[in-house]
């Protein structure tokens, strides 16, 4: 395959340590089978690598898949190409950024999880499941109650937040990464 200059695909590639694992992406679907978040996408990541693959560089950009990715890892974890895929979600964000493509309710839904990680230290599922559809898609939040239901009655999702210990050093790490943030 020929990349085009400055492609998404290109970027991935050139910019991150292990972005050319994503050529050897199978499609086998593992990424989105593990995805939390998947079923608010609107291309799941296994689709979404497909248009990366095809060239499809407005359509990705556009999409809202990586700006609802909650850097769970999962989907990395249990890649068995290994490709870094959570870090090519946060490239795709970059790229998005830097073209000016994204709307209100993806950088909401990403502020909603920073938030989150602010405050517990960790992502808390239910917590930014709700206060992002309840403000931005209220009746779509009733349709997630049959699978809420259902991941509650498995031990997998949990009604009340954990935060983790030692929060303060989180906070230090945190402050200091906005610190640099501000001076690029």
């Amino acid at each position: 395959m020929t990349l085009e200059p400055n492609s998404v695909y290109e970027r991935i590639i050139t910019e991150l340590p292990d972005g050319e694992k994503l050529k050897s992406c199978l499609q086998c679907g593992n990424c989105t089978g593990s995805c939390p978040s998947a079923l608010d996408m609107d291309y799941a990541p296994r689709g979404l690598f497909a248009l990366i693959a095809a060239g499809q560089d407005d359509k990705v950009l556009r999409s809202n898949t990586f700006w609802y990715c909650v850097s769970c890892y999962q989907c990395t974890v249990r890649c068995p190409q290994e490709i870094p895929i959570t870090d090519i979600m946060y490239n795709l964000k970059h790229q998005a950024i830097e073209k000016g493509l994204y709307t209100t309710d993806a950088k909401d839904f990403s502020k909603t999880f920073i938030g989150m990680v602010e405050y517990f230290g960790r992502s808390f599922e239910l917590g930014l499941a709700a206060g992002f559809h309840m403000l931005h898609h209220p009746l779509e939040s009733v349709k997630m109650a049959p699978m809420a239901l259902g991941m509650l009655s498995r031990g997998r999702l949990s009604l009340i937040p954990a935060r983790i210990k030692n929060m303060g050093q989180l906070r230090a790490i945190l402050d200091k990464a906005k610190e640099i943030g501000a001076q690029k």
